[in-house]
């Protein structure tokens, strides 16, 4: 037989022509079978189809996951999903774990999920806390990613879990960034939402096309402004400082602080010393304790974000463009986000229409909130005030915008007309105030206090 030599070129063009196949673009899926990975929780389907993984929603089933063999630390992770129909739900869990006692015995799944989620909302691209801590980065906390994922066709994904900081792109758009204290390995893990109408079964969610790198890892630039939800106590990232945070707390001294009355902090009322700026109790009275304390800068427009914990029945705010000018009963004045214990203290139940509960504009608007957005007395929640140039103001309550105002508009000078503020001339208008956080007589704790300068 006459034996027949292929040019080395022509060997090496066609190989070029033949899809990549490297240990780690394969560790995941080998585009035929489920092999390395397992069922766990739920009862929905997972096949096989066109080198894709397809899951299916299975009526009255739990949240299924299909669930790696293996646990991984630090990893890159590209994949391309679709979801057919936006009544239902899906994701992909990062570092996660099983609880086969949770849920009365049916089994849990817990840890950082990638969310896909197609609902009106569009937080696809956030990173939720499964069956734990719930949502860590609603996508309301970066609106400019809302649009980036559709529905009905493949979605390209890339996930980051790098050190304890997760971060996610939906379709080349950055969406999410979380820095973490737990959870520095575990497995990864495709979801099929549970489903409760018969309308809902039988949805299908496809994923194909993972790319799993383990080593020699680089991470991708993520814009600055992109907000950070950094969960280490007192602590901010190069990534946060290079784009203008400032910690206004060092969980140790009270530098930068001062009595909103005083020349100096306060001598009683407060400690500060063991993470926490916290707020003695005093018997519920304003001045018996150590008085409210200010920021002994000024700021105009900011982005300043805090975490608040409450003790029962407390009472308590962060205030911002506070003047020093506007003293009543000890108290300085200013603009209020409300800090309080909806359930148990009974300022909740005056105002108007619910303006003084949680996260509130204290007496002016009342927070648009859902219930399970809000964590227990007890539990650490995070704040969030937005003051932009233009003088439009948010306010966020654990990542969710719960209302929004323009400073200075008829609407805004409308609602100070009718409120216990309008004795004060053109309240909460001032150019630039001090930052507050108030001793109203209750026991509570911040921690967490950064801000930014917007310009």
């Amino acid at each position: 037989m006459k034996k027949i030599v292929f040019p080395a070129i022509v060997l090496f063009a066609a190989a070029a022509l033949l899809p990549a196949k490297t240990h780690a673009q394969n560790a995941l899926f080998d585009g035929k079978t489920l092999k390395g990975w397992k069922r766990l929780a739920g009862t929905a389907d997972y096949k096989v189809e066109d080198g894709q993984i397809v899951g299916t929603t299975v009526l009255n089933s739990g949240n299924t996951f299909l669930v790696t063999e293996k646990e991984y630390g630090d990893f890159i992770l590209e994949l391309d999903a679709k979801i057919e129909s936006n009544l239902s739900n899906s994701g992909v869990q990062t570092r996660s774990h099983y609880d086969p006692a949770g849920h009365e015995g049916k089994g849990k799944v817990y840890g950082r999920q990638f969310e896909i989620d197609p609902s009106d909302r569009k937080w696809a691209g956030g990173i939720y806390d499964e069956g734990r801590r719930d949502w860590l980065y609603p996508l309301d906390l970066n609106a400019k990613a809302k649009d980036a994922f559709k529905v009905g066709v493949f979605n390209h994904i890339r996930i980051e879990c790098i050190g304890n900081e997760m971060k996610t792109w939906v379709n080349g758009v950055p969406a999410a960034d979380v820095v973490d204290t737990i959870d520095r390995k575990g497995f990864i893990a495709l979801q099929v939402h549970a489903v409760s109408k018969q309308e809902q079964a039988g949805k299908k969610v496809y994923f194909k096309n993972f790319n799993l790198q383990t080593t020699n890892l680089k991470p991708k630039p993520f814009p600055k402004d992109v907000y950070v939800v950094n969960l280490q106590p007192n602590s901010i990232t190069p990534a946060e400082k290079a784009a203008g945070w400032k910690l206004l707390y060092d969980g140790k001294t009270n530098t930068g602080w001062r009595g909103a009355t005083l020349k100096a902090f306060p001598t009683k009322g407060w400690e500060y010393t063991q993470g926490t700026m916290h707020v003695l109790p005093s018997a519920g009275k304003e001045e018996s304790g150590g008085g409210d304390i200010v920021t002994n800068d000024n700021y105009a427009a900011f982005d300043l974000s805090f975490e608040f914990k409450l003790t029962p029945g407390a009472n308590s705010g962060v205030k911002y463009f506070v003047t020093l000018k506007e003293i009543t009963d000890g108290s300085a004045i200013g603009l209020e986000y409300q800090v309080l214990d909806d359930k148990l203290h009974p300022d909740a139940k005056l105002g108007r229409d619910g303006d003084r509960t949680l996260a509130s504009l204290y007496d002016l608007i009342k927070a648009n909130k859902q219930e399970r957005f809000v964590h227990p007395i007890g539990s650490w929640n995070i704040g969030r005030v937005v003051v932009y140039p233009n003088n439009h103001v948010e306010h966020y309550l654990n990542g969710v915008k719960v209302l929004e105002y323009d400073r200075g508009s008829k609407a805004y000078r409308d609602l100070v007309a009718i409120s216990k503020y309008k004795v004060w001339k053109n309240f909460g208008e001032a150019p630039q105030g001090h930052l507050l956080l108030q001793d109203h007589g209750n026991e509570a704790f911040f921690r967490n206090i950064k801000v930014r300068n917007l310009k």
